[in-house]
């Protein structure tokens, strides 16, 4: 599982799996689930995610985790 922010947009993408969506649907007003060829969510985009959620924390409960890599995007300066 990987999630990804992107702050130029707002935008946080959960990547449940690593394979390719073939549609999408809007769940709820600014979350998007995207589905692979066998309708199973793969994906889930929250736009405008930081009215949602607290982005600056990061809890992970009860989950066996094996591999745990933590990477910062490098910020391009213009």
């Amino acid at each position: 599982m990987v999630f990804q922010y992107y702050p130029d947009t707002d935008m946080l993408y959960v990547k449940l799996v690593d394979t390719t969506s073939v549609d999408s649907e809007e769940a709820a007003p600014g979350i998007v689930l995207d589905f692979d060829e066998k309708n199973r969510v793969i994906g889930i985009e929250i736009e405008n995610a930081s009215t949602f959620t607290d982005l600056s924390r990061l809890e992970i409960l009860a989950l066996p985790v094996v591999n745990l890599i933590v990477s910062e995007r490098e910020l391009v300066k213009a």
